[in-house]
C-alpha cells in the first residue's frame, strides 16, 4: 500500500501540483496513523510521527511522490459574535475555559453546534448563528490532549469533600 509520512503545509507548497484532493471534516483531519482514500480513489496509509491537524490547503506527500491536497469539509457550526472586540475576547475565554475547539477570527468565533453551549453564549450576550463552514480550530485546544472523551470531563476538575 502507498504510504504517506510527510505533510507540506499550505504556505510552503507549490500551487497546482496535487494529483488529487481528500475532503475531511475537522475530526477526520486530526490524525496520526490511518488508512485513507482520496476523493479520486487513491488508497494510502497516513503514517505520521505524531498526530496533527491537517489544514485546508496542506498537501499529503505519498511515497510515490504524488501530492494529495487536503480540503476542509464544511460542517455544521455556530458563528459567535460579540458586541465589540473585548466582548468577543471574553466569549473566547469562556469557550477556552471549557476546552472547546474554537476557530478564532477577527470578527467571529466558530465552534461545533451544541445547544447547551449556545444557551450559555446567548446568556452572555453573544450573537449565535448556525453556519456551514470549514472548521480550522486554534491549535491551543489540542496542546497536551487529543479530543477529550466527554465522559472524562470530570477528570480535569478538583473535587472537594
Amino acid at each position: 500500500m502507498i504510504e504517506a509520512q510527510t505533510i507540506i503545509e499550505k504556505t510552503a507548497r507549490p500551487k497546482g501540483e496535487a494529483a488529487d484532493t481528500i475532503t475531511l471534516d475537522e475530526q477526520q483531519r486530526h490524525r496520526r496513523r490511518m488508512a485513507m482514500v482520496s476523493d479520486g480513489g487513491i488508497a494510502f496509509l497516513l503514517d505520521l510521527a505524531e498526530a496533527r491537524l491537517l489544514q485546508e490547503g496542506d498537501a499529503i506527500v505519498l511515497s510515490d511522490g504524488r501530492l494529495v491536497e487536503v480540503r476542509a469539509k464544511p460542517e455544521p457550526l455556530y458563528a459567535v459574535t460579540g458586541r465589540d472586540a473585548p466582548h468577543l475576547l471574553a466569549l473566547a475565554w469562556h469557550l477556552g475555559n471549557r476546552h472547546l475547539a474554537t476557530q478564532i477570527g477577527e470578527a467571529r468565533l466558530l465552534i461545533r453546534r451544541d445547544h447547551v453551549i449556545r444557551a450559555m453564549l446567548e446568556g452572555l450576550g453573544a450573537g449565535v448563528e448556525e453556519v456551514e463552514a470549514a472548521f480550522d480550530p486554534a491549535a491551543g485546544a489540542y496542546a497536551g490532549h487529543h479530543h477529550p472523551d466527554p465522559n472524562e470531563a470530570g477528570s480535569h476538575h478538583h473535587h472537594h469533600g
